[in-house]
């Protein structure tokens, strides 16, 4: 999917910037915008010149949830016959777990609202950044629904579980400064310097490490969240130290450290990232 009608994917310097582009609509979401995203990442996974992945929004908005145009059926895809409702899968959660098995780091930049599936998007980016034009909302319980994205795993793991309830109770839309005590995001900048701040995150990760290191530590540290034991993170570890422990890049980082220049690593998440949880099977859809 090299064209795309509802964002944009523009990479520059190893760094690949997605940009939701309604503007009008304030980049309502949409069933495009979906499956343009899930090729948009499975083109960042692909290609080893992406290090980082930033993703914003075109115009004065992020996202302002989904697109409600089909009026009060939006929602109810029984009355519009699309498929079998007891099997119906939240297009949000796809774009979610998508995200989850990214290898590359991702950063949002919020640059104006992100309410509903415009904030829940955002959960398993490993970033996030606000412009004080920023306000965020988990509406569901205003629009007579509940949170969707894979939300009520990931929003308690970033805000705690008292936070994450009071906000989806309420439904209200809060500011910047809010999200950034909460640590729904890590800081809060004026508009003009919020992708330049991004970049310069992003553009840190590019030019000091090894991918496969971030792509295998992602997933490391993603994945023990739901882990039941610390044994299951010594089992990781221990299988990446392993594998990448006698890899070029490990050569190199030492080398470069004590011959005091920078780095220059060569493996790709594509081609050299070792398997870390070798008996890890995706759950069903049920």
């Amino acid at each position: 999917m090299a064209d795309y009608q509802h964002i944009q994917y523009d990479v520059e310097d190893r760094v690949l910037t997605i940009t939701l582009n309604r503007p009008e609509k304030l980049n309502a979401f949409t069933g495009i915008m979906l499956e343009e995203l899930l090729d948009a990442f499975d083109r960042s996974d692909a290609d080893d010149d992406v290090r980082a992945v930033i993703v914003t929004g075109a115009g004065r908005g992020f996202c302002a949830g989904a697109d409600l145009s089909a009026g009060p059926e939006t929602f109810d895809r029984r009355a519009r016959g699309d498929g079998d409702p007891e099997l119906h899968r939240d297009g949000g959660g796809l774009l979610t777990l998508r995200i989850y098995d990214s290898l590359k780091p991702v950063i949002a930049a919020v640059n104006g609202p992100a309410v509903g599936v415009g904030v829940t998007m955002q959960l398993p980016m490993d970033v996030r950044i606000a412009s004080t034009k920023a306000r965020f909302g988990f509406v569901f319980a205003r629009r007579g629904l509940v949170p969707e994205a894979c939300s009520s795993w990931f929003l308690p793991r970033v805000v705690g579980i008292n936070r994450a309830l009071e906000w989806v109770f309420s439904g209200r839309v809060f500011e910047a400064d809010e999200a950034l005590e909460a640590g729904l995001v890590r800081e809060v900048v004026e508009p003009d310097q919020l992708l330049p701040r991004a970049r310069e995150i992003a553009q840190e990760i590019a030019a000091n490490t090894s991918a496969v290191s971030i792509a295998a530590s992602r997933q490391m540290l993603w994945r023990m969240l739901g882990a039941d034991h610390p044994m299951e993170a010594h089992k990781a570890d221990s299988r990446g130290i392993f594998h990448l422990g006698r890899g070029a890049d490990a050569r190199e980082g030492v080398a470069s450290f004590l011959e005091k220049r920078a780095p220059e690593f060569t493996l790709s998440p594509s081609r050299d990232l070792p398997d870390l949880f070798p008996s890890r099977k995706e759950p069903e859809f049920e």
